[in-house]
């Protein structure tokens, strides 16, 4: 299996092959089942070492890495720019080619600048995964999301997607849009017109800003929180408006497929894009992708591993 895959670096979804995302999601089929058992440990990386290199803030995408690459026995470093020597001046290109000289196998890289990680990949040998740069890609979450969706529908291809919030600001549903349209899935997106990407149609999506016409015979449904960390300027009049217009309810899921599923990368705004009990209701599987998002990044580490030799 391992044969196929020959990228150094895992960067985003834009550039994979629909068959290199298959791969990565059929390798996470077998790593899912290491979570079950009561050691939850392999030695697939034992000998190798990772590093986590964080300069945004993360929860669930940190910690699913750090017990991703536990369970798969490598030998772990986490850090963030806080503390680091990039308090001082250092470049992050001489951050990582110090962490290279100390010869890590794999970098798990998150940064607040667009193509941060492209540009690394190009100066050490190690390995880069993207785990979100800027407003660009993000595709381990992505992937996570397709795992799950594959999981509870049974299959990719001709599924209804549709995400709806912050479409211009979110890498979550950049990295998706590539993959699900490789994948053959149908993707609309829905928001405020000052919330959706110049052109956004012309990567093949259906766009509208109406959310009862996007919810319309759904197979599953994204909400995306509001970015307001990395909005300059106000993009709608007030967040109280927006959930009474774009949130999603019990009541306007009545459009959507009676066995929608609702998904959310987090961290969820209660209240705002997603009501309460829409949240802990039925149709939810938000927690089911935080439990994927291990075996995901399993499987994205044992393949670049590979790569390496």
């Amino acid at each position: 299996m391992s044969k196929s895959w020959t990228r150094k670096d895992l960067l985003g979804l834009r550039d994979l092959r629909r068959e290199e995302i298959e791969l990565i999601l059929k390798t996470a089929e077998s790593f899912k089942e290491v979570s079950t058992r009561p050691i939850k440990k392999v030695p697939t990386l034992r000998g190798r070492t990772v590093v986590n290199f964080f300069f945004e803030p993360s929860t669930r995408t940190r910690a699913s890495f750090e017990i991703a690459e536990r369970r798969l026995s490598a030998d772990t470093i986490s850090f963030s720019s806080s503390g680091s020597s990039m308090e001082k001046g250092e470049t992050l290109l001489d951050t990582a080619k110090n962490i290279e000289a100390l010869k890590a196998d794999l970098i798990v890289m998150r940064h607040s600048a667009s193509g941060a990680p492209h540009r690394l990949s190009q100066s050490i040998s190690a390995g880069i995964i993207n785990a979100g740069d800027g407003t660009n890609e993000h595709p381990t979450q992505a992937l996570l999301d397709m795992f799950t969706m594959k999981e509870k529908k049974g299959r990719i291809e001709g599924l209804h997607v549709v995400y709806i919030g912050d479409i211009l600001h979110s890498r979550v549903a950049r990295s998706n849009i590539w993959g699900l349209m490789k994948l053959g899935a149908r993707v609309t997106v829905c928001g405020p017109k000052t919330l959706l990407p110049i052109e956004v149609d012309k990567l093949g999506v259906r766009v509208t800003t109406k959310v009862e016409e996007a919810i319309e015979g759904a197979d599953a449904i994204t909400l995306l929180r509001i970015q307001l960390e990395r909005q300059k300027e106000p993009f709608f009049p007030s967040v109280r408006e927006y959930a009474s217009t774009f949130g999603i309810t019990r009541e306007r899921l009545k459009m959507a497929k009676k066995d929608v599923i609702i998904m959310h990368p987090g961290p969820i705004n209660r209240g705002v894009e997603i009501a309460d009990d829409v949240v802990n209701g039925p149709y939810s599987v938000i927690l089911d992708q935080v439990t994927n998002g291990i075996a995901v990044r399993m499987a994205v580490l044992y393949l670049l591993s590979q790569v390496r030799g």
